[in-house]
């Protein structure tokens, strides 16, 4: 009797062997993220609080929300339309995949710059917007953030979300 109770525990050790595990961002795909791109309206990105109001631009905070994922993405709009955001990614995602994700998207990347263990990567000019993502590396690979903004954005006001966090 004991060992048909050894045989069955070591068969369900087998079991598990082959059981598919996903990442914690496999079901995420980048298009989600289309609905925050320069040129839209803020009210289609969904429910969002309202940060900063100074005349015709305004400063909002958006959740992305799935089963597996919560995290912020902060955008702005200047007369109703969006200008620029900027997702602050959480640290569980594969940055292996999202980085991928982003290749297939808008091609190799333009530059790459790694400093310590944190790289960031631009795309530049991919239909007149700059596409930034940043990464880093401690014992596994995670993302940081990936924000989009207008060529040229830097320059004029209001800066991109991104600007104004890298300068403070």
């Amino acid at each position: 009797m004991q060992k048909l109770g050894i045989i069955v525990f070591i068969a369900s050790l087998s079991f598990q062997a082959f059981t598919k595990v996903d990442p914690p961002n496999y079901n995420f795909e980048l298009k989600e993220l289309d609905v925050f791109m320069p040129g839209k309206d803020p009210a289609a990105a969904g429910k969002s609080e309202e940060i900063t109001r100074e005349g015709a631009n305004v400063q909002y905070r958006f959740q992305m929300k799935n089963e597996r994922y919560v995290f912020p993405v902060l955008a702005q709009a200047k007369d109703g339309k969006l200008i620029d955001f900027m997702a602050r990614l959480p640290q569980y995602f594969s940055h292996d995949l999202f980085h991928q994700a982003l290749i297939n998207k808008l091609g190799k990347q333009d530059s790459y710059l790694k400093k310590d263990e944190t790289a960031v990567y631009q795309w530049k000019n991919r239909d007149g917007l700059r596409h930034v993502y940043a990464g880093a590396c401690t014992i596994t690979c995670f993302p940081i953030y990936y924000a989009v903004y207008r060529e040229g954005a830097e320059e004029q006001e209001p800066k991109p979300m991104l600007m104004q966090f890298v300068r403070k």
